[in-house]
């Protein structure tokens, strides 16, 4: 009788169970792959912070709504009073990389009040 998938994939974990126990070198024996994301977000000057926000054609209320925080901050960012944190920047680089998708979910937020 030829052995179930549920069958095989409990054999294979069990020796993968034993290599781990036997501390064998797992990477001469399995694939293995180390993923390393390049996230690291520009920084964002006063105008940048604008044009950011002009994309989504968001006043600076609800652009500050969609990035989780208040006004006074984006008011200070658009000064050059304070740089935008790290978060932020990451944030507003996804803003940079697909404005359409941003648009949407802002239109699709919205409620009229």
């Amino acid at each position: 009788m030829k052995p179930s998938v549920a069958d095989k994939i409990l054999q294979r974990l069990q020796q993968f169970t034993e290599d781990l126990e036997k501390a064998e070198m797992l990477p001469e024996i399995y694939t293995c792959h180390k993923i390393v994301l390049d996230l690291k977000p520009r920084p964002y000057d006063p105008e940048m912070v604008k044009k950011t926000r002009k994309l989504l054609g968001a006043s600076q209320r609800v652009f500050a709504q969609l990035l989780g925080v208040s006004v006074k901050t984006v008011r200070a960012w658009e000064q050059g009073d304070n740089p935008p944190r790290d978060m932020a920047c990451r944030f507003m680089d996804e803003i940079q990389r697909d404005p359409a998708y941003w648009r949407a979910r802002l239109k699709e937020a919205a409620v009229a009040k």
